[in-house]
């Protein structure tokens, strides 16, 4: 079996049990494991599939009981780095992404944003590779990340593996004087898979957007500027075969409305429209629509049944607690 890399930093998730951290009885906290790469990793592997992830983890108790989460969910752990002193995480100030709530990220100083492309193991990573993945979120670090991938995207390029990204997009995040725009379009040329959506692709790749889009807009209309932005992807990057989006709209703290199109060199589809009041978890339902996209395609399943799985599998995360989802599409 081939195998999938999942190549991202892993983070613990700080979830405050109350409507405020401080505030009495409810001065209650809860933790998960987490991290947009390790997310798909975990759903990848309850698919079915040979999955490896990788980060930067230091050598401490913590490290060790994240890693055990990691293997009993089949996920494999064998080419993690072991290194620098500290975990990133993030604080969710709502109760479970059930809101507008601020995130506050703690990534400074992480072992994993620590890395740089002098001592990294590029050649023992890739080793038996067949597919890796990455995400926005790596290069929005620091210009010692960006300039990593560079080099990691170019040498499984070069051996033919297959490369997906995921456009996430985190204003927070981009704060070492570089815009996405300067940064992510020499990253994505390597890329055979590109996720996100029309709005992530307008900030990372240049992209055109229509400013009258909202939440009303139907779902054709979504469907045929999706159809465009993805033209538009392939004249500039034509290594690309598959681009997918998502469309995610919430009312109210525990509504979702979700779909998915996905765009091939000579198909474009969309998937059902999926809607619940029935929301536990927001967080990691973009993970699981990419998990459910890599474990499609490399299956090589027709596209509907591709984007179907996709969006299949992103629903299914809204209603499991925590950052990582239960394989479900």
């Amino acid at each position: 079996m081939n195998t999938i890399l999942s190549f991202g930093e892993i983070l613990i998730r700080q979830q405050s049990l109350g409507s405020h951290f401080f505030d009495s009885p409810n001065n209650l906290l809860r933790i998960y494991p987490g991290g947009a790469e390790a997310n798909v990793a975990a759903s990848l592997a309850q698919m079915g599939n040979k999955v490896e992830y990788v980060s930067a983890f230091p050598q401490n108790s913590l490290s060790q009981e994240i890693v055990q989460k990691l293997n009993g969910l089949a996920v494999g752990t064998n080419k993690i780095i072991w290194s620098g002193d500290r975990l990133g995480s993030y604080i969710l100030l709502s109760a479970n992404g059930l809101s507008s709530g601020e995130v506050i990220y703690d990534r400074k100083y992480s072992s994993f944003s620590q890395l740089s492309k002098e001592d990294f193991p590029f050649d023992s990573l890739l080793e038996d590779v067949s597919w890796l993945h990455w995400s926005a979120l790596t290069p929005a670090l620091n210009q010692d990340m960006a300039d990593l991938m560079e080099v990691l995207l170019r040498k499984a390029s070069e051996k033919g593996i297959q490369i997906s990204v995921d456009l996430n997009y985190r204003s927070k995040l981009w704060q070492y004087g570089k815009a996405p725009i300067a940064i992510m379009p020499a990253l994505v040329k390597y890329c055979d898979v590109i996720m996100g959506n029309i709005w992530a692709s307008n900030k990372m790749l240049g992209t055109a957007i229509d400013e009258q889009l909202n939440r009303n807009s139907s779902k054709e209309t979504y469907f045929e500027f999706a159809k465009q932005n993805a033209q538009e992807i392939r004249r500039v990057f034509p290594k690309v075969k598959y681009i997918a989006n998502t469309f995610r709209f919430m009312d109210r703290p525990t509504h979702n409305l979700f779909y998915g199109t996905l765009h091939t060199e000579t198909e474009d589809v969309i998937s059902e429209v999926y809607e619940t009041e029935e929301v536990i978890d927001r967080i990691g339902s973009g993970d699981a629509f990419m998990a459910g996209l890599i474990h499609a395609l490399s299956h090589q399943w027709d596209a509907q049944k591709v984007i179907d799985t996709a969006t299949g599998a992103g629903y299914q995360k809204l209603f499991v607690e925590g950052d990582f989802g239960n394989g479900k599409f």
